[in-house]
């Protein structure tokens, strides 16, 4: 479901960044505002396992791939903001360290998957667990099917932006400057796959994870109670390890992700001609370790090498913004306490 760069005109990369903007705005100010220095490694560990999710390809109908995100069981653990920041973060590292994404498009992606999709998936799993225990299975479904719901409304946006380049951007023959799919063929292309096998084991994933949680970790998925860090959270962090070590079966999958094609396989695609916007800005961001591998490397090792380096890079961003955010938090206290001798509002 990434949007690589040259498949959105820069009118509108500028317009999804800009409609992301506000989003940034609010999840930034709710997140200094909650956050404490007991809830920062759990918003890094929920980060992180969304960055190792995402690299666990799965085979869609047509020779594409697809992956979960992780976004619905983040906001349901941290809340909707956090992880509108925690996934934000991941796109940010897997578009600049690894090229998957793009930079242009980055706000297109963050508003799909950092935005619209723990939003959705939260409100879903607040109305569809109201009033229910912690440890019922009716939040366990909840979960399941707010998980389903959140990533299918992702993708039929990241469809209805590919989409809509060709009807907006074309040269005077009609030939598409950027994505050369028009709805007619985005939306059943994204939404078949996603709807029959992503957004499944999205809901798959999200379930194992959440019945785990509500065993061990309860505290964390309560309703109204923020989240705290518990003992032996390390047992946890230990688990993604574990799931680290198995990204490389999302090797075993073949193809490209509908939409996430390079110069190369769109030739190899018979599309018969490589849009002129696309030629200009696919790939001209140089990332250091392209599609999770490195030089003269095993694509295994590399794999897994690239799965715990990105955990690195999400724990110590989120740390370093988790940081920023309490330290913002405290002084705006600072300055917003009554003074002595004032009464408070």
């Amino acid at each position: 479901m990434h949007i690589p760069d040259g498949y959105l005109s820069p009118a509108t990369a500028g317009v999804m960044y800009g409609a992301a903007a506000p989003f940034w705005y609010i999840a930034t100010t709710r997140v200094r505002q909650a956050l404490t220095g007991r809830t920062v490694p759990v918003l890094a560990l929920f980060a992180a396992f969304s960055f190792v999710v995402m690299m666990f390809n799965i085979p869609l109908p047509g020779g594409t791939t697809g992956h979960a995100v992780g976004g619905t069981l983040l906001a349901i653990a941290l809340g909707p903001w956090a992880a509108v920041i925690g996934v934000s973060v991941v796109l940010g590292i897997q578009a600049l360290f690894f090229g998957d994404g793009g930079l242009m498009a980055f706000g297109a992606n963050c508003f799909n998957m950092a935005i619209v999709l723990p939003l959705v998936g939260y409100f879903v799993y607040k109305v569809l667990s109201a009033n229910s225990e912690a440890t019922s299975t009716r939040r366990l479904v909840a979960a399941v099917l707010a998980s389903y719901i959140a990533l299918a409304t992702a993708a039929l946006f990241a469809a209805i932006e590919f989409g809509l380049q060709p009807h907006f951007f074309h040269a005077a023959d009609g030939t598409p400057l950027y994505c050369p799919y028009d709805l007619n063929e985005a939306l059943p292309a994204m939404m078949i796959g996603h709807l029959l096998v992503a957004c499944p084991i999205e809901a798959l994933a999200t379930g194992l994870v959440f019945a785990f949680l509500q065993r061990t970790h309860s505290s964390l998925i309560k309703a109204d109670v923020p989240a705290k860090k518990e003992g032996k959270v390390w047992l946890l962090w230990g688990a993604l390890g574990l799931v680290a070590l198995a990204t490389p079966i999302g090797l075993l999958a073949s193809g490209t992700a509908w939409g996430e094609w390079g110069l190369d396989e769109l030739k190899d695609l018979g599309l018969g001609f490589i849009p002129s916007g696309m030629q200009r800005f696919a790939e001209w961001w140089p990332a250091p370790l392209p599609d999770y591998s490195f030089a003269r490397m095993g694509a295994v090792i590399g794999y897994i090498l690239c799965a715990f380096i990105g955990v690195a890079l999400v724990a110590a961003l989120i740390w370093v913004f988790g940081r920023m955010f309490i330290r913002k938090g405290k002084d705006l206290a600072t300055e917003e306490s009554p003074s002595e001798g004032d009464s408070p509002v």
